[in-house]
């Protein structure tokens, strides 16, 4: 049964590589405009060692501002669905906030640090990140069983156990959702805020470098490496998923 579920994509991706390929053969189009699937594969496995090492830099900025991010998000979701005024107030705050673009956070955060820091992009990773964490986990605190509430109330559980025995398990699935769309949203956020300077040491860098010396091949490759880099923590979204709520697994 999985290897039917995985056999349809892979036919599809094949497919659409197939017709990438004949379209830009035939049509010849420049490759300026969109390389060839085997020209960008032949500079991938070129600049292969290239591609690891400035994955892992872009991937530490991910890393560190993902889990910063997510802390940050957990903690003012308690807060919020704590104090029920608190909570009202935040959630169209956080929205309005979450709209800030990346070009416009990137030039001011690397401003504030040196060119040698790697601080500026992991805080837009982490400020990114915390918005779908925030909102995904602070709507499943509040969807709260009232047979769960009152039977809590019955036993006089202090608001410590209340949290941890009903309000955050019965959260994990919104928070597991929240925070499958950080993963693949910080990665975005740390490739994007390379092009606006500091640190040269990651995939966007790579990507606008390769561009600028008109090698469109290499920066495709570079832009597959970070969709390589997405998909991977995407992946690790969803095994700490499936660890954290066997329960759900088991249901299934």
């Amino acid at each position: 049964m999985r290897a039917r579920a995985l056999a349809a994509p892979v036919i599809v991706g094949v497919a659409a590589l197939l017709a990438w390929e004949v379209f830009v053969r035939v049509g010849r189009v420049a490759p300026f405009v969109l390389p060839a699937p085997s020209a960008i594969f032949q500079e991938f496995l070129r600049s292969f060692d290239v591609i690891v090492r400035t994955g892992s830099a872009s991937g530490m900025n991910v890393l560190v501002g993902l889990v910063a991010g997510t802390l940050l998000a957990l903690g003012a979701a308690l807060l919020a669905s704590r104090f029920g005024l608190l909570g009202e107030v935040s959630a169209p705050v956080v929205a309005a906030a979450n709209a800030l673009p990346i070009i416009a956070l990137a030039p001011i955060l690397n401003n504030m640090f040196e060119s040698t820091s790697s601080i500026p992009r992991r805080a837009i990773v982490a400020l990114v990140v915390f918005f779908p964490i925030f909102l995904n986990t602070l709507r499943g605190l509040r969807e709260v069983d009232p047979t769960h509430t009152e039977l809590m109330d019955s036993y006089a559980a202090s608001p410590w156990a209340f949290n941890r025995l009903v309000r955050l398990p019965g959260a994990a699935p919104f928070f597991f959702t929240g925070l499958r769309q950080a993963s693949s949203l910080g990665v975005i956020a740390a490739v994007v805020s390379e092009y606006f300077g500091g640190l040269q040491n990651g995939l966007g860098s790579r990507i606008t470098a390769a561009a600028s010396n008109t090698a469109y091949p290499r920066a495709w490759a570079f832009v597959v490496g970070a969709c390589a880099l997405g998909l991977l923590f995407y992946a690790a979204a969803l095994l700490l998923e499936r660890l954290a709520t066997p329960w759900r697994r088991a249901s299934s």
